[in-house]
């Protein structure tokens, strides 16, 4: 470990290796893997569950899928000026404090009868999310041996695809057997449970030091100018915007596209398996992400780009969709964990800067991509959604290829 990151660990010098761990802490990492799960959970529960919510709350369907924008909303306008403002509070008190805001947020959420109510609990949740993705890759990193921060993340970012293939499908039925509010309590149940694993399994850490937190408290902009003036942070960052945008306007709208295709009745073994590609995706990126990074993301970025590709052309034959579809998600499940790890390396002594800008980007990105593929289905029908996505991934592979010497390189710096 480099004495630059010792100073972000907050160790005195010489005493990181008797503060790692020999070997990945499981039990701490599967704690960080499920409030990722809940994050991501709770963010995209109302799709599932929008009719309902919208009859309870009095309003129409569109404005009840506003719950889902105004949780994005929420992530990007804070996750930089609460990350700047938090940067001094130690690592386990910060996770803590976004986990029982989840808890409350999804409590208010199913208690209230009154929509404006209902918006504030959602932005609050936001707001959580926004903490807990500038926190959550740089703590798996940190809990990690030196030469397994790679798999760390990956282990962490595994509740991403489990809370899209299994989760939302799992809450829509819930919310279809006992009503949508108990859904909403069921993850604060999951939540209070997760609080206490926190606490009982998941190893403290220091925030920065003094004096990086005093100049933090003077605003966090000058840490993401600092950021910003590392070589391979634009890269990653406009990368990370793109992919995700890519993705969204696609994810979106899957339920649309597949009805459009007869389909309809199959979007749950769709996400299924798009869900189980992921999770092999994850398993590959963790196994192999020290030494490969670079060579992984180009190899994620085509096949999302080919995926795309089948969808738009092939999408004739059910069987060429669910190809397209494990292409899709060997391609994106690993993806959060590459652009996170590639943010951190970029970003070096500014890492945790550059990842609060990369959680920004990417929840514009989420936010924009529903706007984005509302506009293409209503003009252009469901076959502009596929296409979308191959014209959005052309830059995505050209941006990472280009970038070989900073944001992607072929080797890992410290690895």
């Amino acid at each position: 470990m480099s004495l630059t990151e010792l100073n972000r660990a907050g160790l005195p010098d010489g005493g990181a290796d008797a503060a790692r761990p020999r070997k990945l802490p499981l039990a701490a990492l599967l704690a960080l893997a499920t409030t990722v799960f809940i994050t991501s959970l709770t963010e995209t529960l109302p799709a599932g569950l929008l009719p309902a919510m919208s009859t309870d709350l009095g309003v129409g369907e569109s404005a009840a899928g506003q719950t889902v924008t105004v949780y994005a909303l929420g992530t990007v306008l804070t996750a930089i000026p609460l990350s700047a403002a938090t940067a001094r509070w130690r690592r386990r008190k910060l996770l803590l404090t976004t986990v029982l805001g989840f808890a409350l947020a999804n409590t208010v959420t199913a208690l209230s009868p009154y929509y404006p109510l209902t918006m504030v609990a959602r932005f609050a949740a936001g707001v959580a999310a926004g903490l807990a993705w500038a926190l959550l890759a740089g703590y798996a990193r940190r809990m990690a041996p030196a030469h397994l921060e790679g798999r760390a993340i990956a282990v962490a970012m595994a509740g991403i695809p489990v809370a899209l293939s299994l989760g939302v499908p799992a809450g829509t039925f819930v919310g279809k057997v006992v009503g949508w509010q108990v859904a909403f309590l069921v993850m604060t149940g999951l939540t209070v449970v997760l609080a206490g694993w926190i606490m009982a399994a998941v190893p403290d850490h220091p925030g920065q030091t003094a004096e990086k937190g005093a100049k933090g408290a003077k605003g966090g902009s000058s840490s993401m100018r600092a950021a910003l003036k590392a070589p391979g942070v634009p890269p990653v960052l406009l990368v990370t915007l793109v992919f995700v945008l890519a993705h969204t306007i696609l994810y979106t709208y899957i339920a649309t596209f597949l009805d459009g295709l007869g389909m309809g009745g199959r979007t749950d073994v769709v996400l299924l398996v798009f869900g189980g590609a992921s999770l092999l995706s994850i398993w590959v990126v963790g196994v192999l992400i020290n030494r490969r990074l670079r060579a992984l993301m180009v190899a994620g970025s085509l096949l999302v780009a080919v995926a795309g590709a089948l969808l738009a052309l092939l999408s004739g034959a059910p069987g060429l969709v669910y190809v397209a579809v494990v292409l899709w998600g060997l391609g994106w499940g690993g993806a959060p964990t590459l652009l996170q790890t590639a943010a951190g390396d970029a970003g070096g002594e500014q890492a945790d800067a550059a990842q609060a800008m990369l959680v920004t980007l990417w929840n514009v990105a989420m936010a924009g991509g529903g706007v984005a593929g509302g506009v293409l289905l209503d003009a252009l029908g469901t076959m502009a959604l596929p296409w979308s996505a191959v014209g959005l991934m052309v830059p995505v592979v050209v941006v990472v290829l280009v970038a070989r010497t900073h944001g992607f390189p072929a080797r890992r710096g410290g690895s």
